[in-house]
């Protein structure tokens, strides 16, 4: 059902009925089918953006949030900040909108203490949004993964929002990593991911020739 969606809006989107106001009811209406089946489709939402700028009288302030947290359950692409430049700058204020904004700078900072603490204070920011806390452990173990070589195992369940017991051994096991007997996990050998490259530099004779005339 989703890739008939998909094919669906990706026709509507052809041409210039991308920028058809009255192709917003669709749009947004697919929106929504993202949020609650875990899809994305970042083309169709940058044109609901889109078509808000145009028309500033459409702007619907929930949808425009539900799009901006599909984008951030994809860091650590850029897709956040594609969307958000589509927003002017008195929709950024709205206090709605800020909420997301302020949560995206905690996990583009890679904050993620402070993420979750804030999720949990402001927990009806994702209510709806299927599979966002999954995936914004998914960033947080990408993250993991690039930095740490050994981390404690009770540092990892801090970062992913407090996962516990079997629940937080399945989602290490998931991510390759390894418990060890000291309650440490080790991650992956970073220096393996280290690689040198020579680089050669080529100065032919007429070259220096010119730099030492031009030194006269």
């Amino acid at each position: 059902m989703a890739e008939d969606m998909r094919e669906q809006v990706a026709q509507l989107l052809k041409g210039i009925d991308r920028y058809n106001p009255e192709n917003l009811t669709n749009l947004e209406g697919y929106v929504h089918f993202q949020v609650y089946n875990n899809a994305y489709d970042l083309d169709a939402n940058l044109a609901v953006l889109k078509l808000y700028q145009f028309n500033p009288a459409y702007h619907q302030t929930t949808v425009t949030m539900q799009i901006l947290l599909k984008a951030l359950m994809m860091l650590p692409n850029a897709d956040f900040i594609m969307c958000r430049c589509l927003i002017d700058d008195a929709n950024q204020q709205d206090p709605a909108i800020a909420r997301v904004i302020k949560l995206a700078e905690l996990l583009e900072t890679c904050n993620f203490l402070e993420a979750w603490k804030y999720l949990n204070e402001d927990s009806s920011l994702v209510d709806g949004i299927v599979g966002f806390h999954d995936a914004i452990r998914k960033y947080a173990s990408y993250v993991i993964g690039i930095t740490y070589q050994t981390i404690d195992k009770t540092h990892i369940s801090e970062l992913l929002g407090g996962l516990q017991g079997e629940e937080l051994d399945e989602w290490i096991k998931v991510q390759n990593w390894t418990i060890k007997e000291d309650g440490k996990v080790f991650v992956s050998n970073q220096e393996a991911h280290i690689k040198s490259k020579n680089i050669a530099e080529k100065i032919d004779l007429d070259s220096v020739a010119g730099i030492i005339a031009a030194a006269k």
